[in-house]
């Protein structure tokens, strides 16, 4: 029988590191969460939650709370940038999954864990406005963390685990690793708004625009019935190259520099133009990366989520992987009395796969198919898309993709990943 009244740590207060404290408690567990902000506030945009990260929220308990905060997603429909139809697929139940795929405000979800946090573990499981900034594993097996508050007071936390769930800019990788403690910022630049507006399509819909060369466009609601207005809160992310430098990070933006992308985009249900102008609020993200890590693992400090495996927000993985991890890591502790092995194990089952999807959103993953008939017209409107990207052919990049992120399509043959990662996942910018 596993030794449950372990003293667990988790550095960071986001999806990932409240996810896993819920899982670990599941599991008979009391984790103490340490944040470094003094209070947690709803904020981030626009989510896609897969379908397996949607079996997680339900195994949680929380899928119907979830359910009330998010959208069905119903379909996903890619254009080239005149707004021509190239592929379209169903989502989630549609598609023939046993799990919804559904559309959240990144806030609302870890609101949703935070409050559940609170709720079953207690109001002094979360410890607010501390921040990690390093750690020591000792002799004895513990792990000492260094403590700084809001005044710069210096302390000390120990603790038989740390999980550190510090996102990006994670202060535990940049010790473990510092060879790779430096973002690269990829030279693409995203615009991320949100626009209050009527719903659009099928009420559920996620749309792919634009030619990658260029700018590439993902829209989609986030929210229904918007604060009681009636109409969706639609979540819009741009992607274009700009002069940039990390420390651009989270800047407000403005839609004037990639209007001019879509001026040639004729949606019938959709002014996108409109939509950009109508923003409530445009921030810039730079899109920085890390290489993937050889291992998450020192002594008893393990890495989870954006600390584990940043990636690229493409195909909706990020989120997603992240509480996957939580769920993972607190079945190996269950499994056996031998923490170290318990690590080991985590890490066996989650690291390669997870690597995987992180290269493969160097490239573009399956947005490749507007690439490819971007270059296959030269630029120009098609009059019959099977005569440039048979559906056979989608298909196929379609199936691979889904199958390496661990949701193999329904009806479809799975295939082999590797094929997709050397062919149409190597990093292209």
């Amino acid at each position: 029988m596993t030794d449950t009244s372990l003293d667990i740590a988790i550095i960071g207060a986001g999806p990932a590191g409240l996810a896993a404290a819920l899982r670990l408690h599941q599991q008979g567990y009391s984790p103490t969460i340490y944040e470094t902000v003094p209070e947690l506030q709803p904020l981030g945009v626009g989510i896609d939650v897969k379908v397996y990260g949607s079996k997680e929220i339900e195994e949680l308990g929380l899928l119907e709370e979830f359910r009330t905060m998010s959208v069905d997603a119903k379909e996903s429909i890619f254009y080239n940038k005149y707004g021509q139809e190239i592929y379209a697929e169903l989502c989630g139940v549609h598609m023939g999954y046993l799990h919804e795929q559904r559309f959240v405000h990144r806030g609302y979800l870890q609101m949703l864990f935070y409050r559940t946090v609170l709720e079953r573990m207690g109001e002094d499981t979360v410890v607010n406005g501390l921040r990690c900034t390093g750690y020591t594993n000792t002799p004895d097996g513990r792990v000492t963390l260094d403590m700084v508050d809001r005044e710069g007071t210096t302390s000390q936390v120990t603790a038989d685990l740390v999980i550190a769930a510090d996102g990006i800019k994670s202060a535990i990788r940049t010790q473990m690793h510092p060879e790779s403690s430096d973002p690269v910022y990829s030279g693409i630049t995203m615009w991320r708004g949100t626009t209050l507006m009527e719903p659009f399509a099928s009420g559920g819909t996620i749309l792919h625009i634009g030619a990658p060369q260029s700018s590439s466009m993902i829209v989609y609601p986030i929210a229904e019935n918007f604060e009681g207005t009636g109409k969706v809160l639609v979540n819009w992310v741009v992607e274009a190259v700009r002069d940039e430098t990390v420390e651009d990070w989270n800047q407000r933006g403005t839609v004037e520099e990639i209007l001019g992308y879509y001026d040639d985009c004729d949606l019938p249900f959709l002014d996108v133009q409109e939509m950009m102008r109508n923003a409530r609020e445009v921030y810039l993200f730079p899109l920085i990366r890390h290489d993937p890590l050889e291992t998450w693992i020192d002594g008893r400090v393990v890495l989870i989520g954006d600390a584990a495996h940043a990636m690229y927000p493409r195909g909706g993985n990020g989120a997603c992987q992240a509480i996957v991890d939580g769920g993972a890591l607190a079945s190996a502790l269950a499994a056996t009395d031998d923490v170290d092995a318990a690590l080991k194990a985590f890490e066996s089952a989650r690291i390669n796969v997870v690597n995987g999807i992180v290269m493969a959103h160097r490239g573009e993953g399956y947005e490749v198919i507007r690439r490819m008939v971007e270059d296959r017209t030269e630029g120009k409107p098609f009059s019959d898309i099977e005569e440039v990207l048979p559906m056979e052919e989608a298909d196929a990049i379609f199936s691979k993709y889904h199958s390496l992120v661990g949701q193999p399509r329904p009806g479809y043959e799975a295939g082999d990943t590797t094929g997709f990662r050397t062919e149409y996942a190597a990093a292209t910018r």
